[in-house]
């Protein structure tokens, strides 16, 4: 023991008198930045998350999330696409390190590095400063991070046509139109167009509708025989007769309409 200043009591003999570990570090210098964690900054959060949960829980009674056009399992031509936040991920998976033999590392091995990365990078730059240019590492990981977000999500976006996807996933309208099926030609209907069109001529996501359409009688078989657009030809094989029972039913439904 030595008097004075230098002063120093130890209590157990296998106790350093000079053992630092336990002590927390002086933030003094750094006045009215930091705060107690609890209960001063968890409450803060907690207050924070709580207002941020109660709008966007009103938000999904006020305005509930659209649906789109029924699944159609018969359309091998419609490409499903994940929501936007997720289209980087969804465009890393067409090259050619990500993809094929590669699968896994693009589905779990570069997306589990990434966000693995960002989880370390407060441990693997944990200075005091709070600025910028004191935090190289963590700031450039995540610079990093945010290019190459938005870059794949850019490069996804740009190669889709959203005004025919848009088209393509509205809902479909219930149809009010009362279907005669003791109709000559609703048969034909049914064996070549019902698959596309729907039972009601509502459409689908792969056929437009046939209500409400401006074809007369004589078009209506052509293009059941010689298609049009993105419909085929050679999707009615009846014969001549079906044929023009086909178009004069398709005809009366909408004169029914009118």
């Amino acid at each position: 023991m030595h008097r004075g200043k230098g002063m120093k009591f130890v209590g157990d003999s296998r106790i350093s008198a000079t053992k630092t570990s336990q002590i927390p570090k002086d933030y003094s210098e750094y006045p009215g930045r930091t705060e107690a964690f609890w209960p001063n900054f968890l409450l803060k959060e907690w207050l924070a998350g709580s207002v941020f949960l109660v709008g966007f829980l009103t938000l999904t009674l006020v305005h509930p999330s659209p649906l789109g056009g029924i699944a159609d399992p018969t359309n091998a031509a419609f490409i499903p696409l994940p929501d936007w936040y997720f289209l980087f991920l969804y465009e890393l998976l067409k090259y050619e390190f990500a993809s094929g033999d590669y699968i896994l590392l693009g589905m779990l091995g570069l997306p589990g590095l990434a966000f693995g990365a960002l989880l370390l990078a407060p441990f693997l730059d944990n200075g005091p400063g709070r600025r910028p240019g004191q935090r190289p590492v963590a700031v450039g990981m995540m610079l990093l991070a945010l290019a190459s977000v938005v870059w794949l999500t850019y490069t996804s976006a740009s190669h889709v046509d959203w005004e025919a996807r848009a088209e393509m996933d509205k809902p479909i309208p219930e149809s009010e139109v009362a279907i005669d099926t003791e109709h000559d030609g609703y048969a034909a209907y049914e064996a070549s167009c019902m698959s596309c069109h729907g039972g009601n001529l509502e459409g689908g996501p792969a056929a437009p509708t046939l209500v409400g359409i401006e074809y007369t009688a004589e078009e209506i078989a052509d293009i059941a025989v010689n298609g049009i657009g993105g419909m085929p030809a050679g999707i009615f094989t009846g014969s001549d007769e079906e044929l023009e029972q086909l178009s004069d039913f398709i005809m009366s439904v909408n004169e029914s309409t009118e």
